[in-house]
């Protein structure tokens, strides 16, 4: 059997009833597939937390003390530097070996009330999230215009993909 792509703690008890390892596992190989990445090559680590939990580590890595929904930690730092642009392709540090593409935390809590508020899935929402946060591991930004364009459209792509629509139609 193949090792996981994602290695999920969860820290929060209500994870458990959406199935957070799997559906990030499922998510997480569609991501890198779409990128032409091949997933078992790499290894994701995702914490499932709840709002205090991220509140913290969004306090120490961003300074922000509040909850959100999903942080990221890349392992290798792949932005385009130009706006708009591709990110770098990621290379493994050993070639032929696993190795990581960083980290992720999605907090329980704020990603239910987001759901409930858009009036969307707490599944459909955190599979949009889980896709968030792998490509921001893979390079990918909002913070410039053409960026926030870029990983929309493919955020929007892979969505479409696992049967789930565009979040950002009105």
């Amino acid at each position: 059997m193949k090792e996981p792509l994602v290695e999920c703690l969860i820290e929060e008890a209500a994870w458990q009833g959406i199935d957070l390892a799997g559906l990030s596992e499922r998510v997480a190989r569609a991501v890198l597939l779409d990128q032409e990445l091949d997933p078992d090559a790499w290894e994701i680590s995702l914490i499932g937390c709840d709002d205090a939990r991220i509140a913290e580590l969004n306090a120490e890595f961003r300074g922000k003390p509040t909850p959100t929904n999903v942080l990221s930690w890349p392992a290798q730092d792949l932005a385009a530097e130009e706006d708009g642009d591709e990110p770098w392709f990621p290379e493994p540090f050993v070639p032929g070996e696993r190795d990581g593409l960083g980290d992720i935390a999605i907090a329980f809590q704020t990603c239910a009330r987001e759901a409930e508020e858009a009036g969307k899935s707490v599944h459909d929402h955190v599979t949009h999230l889980v896709i968030h946060g792998v490509l921001h591991l893979l390079g990918y930004d909002h913070i410039r215009d053409a960026d926030a364009q870029l990983m929309e459209s493919i955020e929007v792509r892979i969505l479409a993909a696992l049967g789930i629509a565009n979040p950002y139609e009105i």
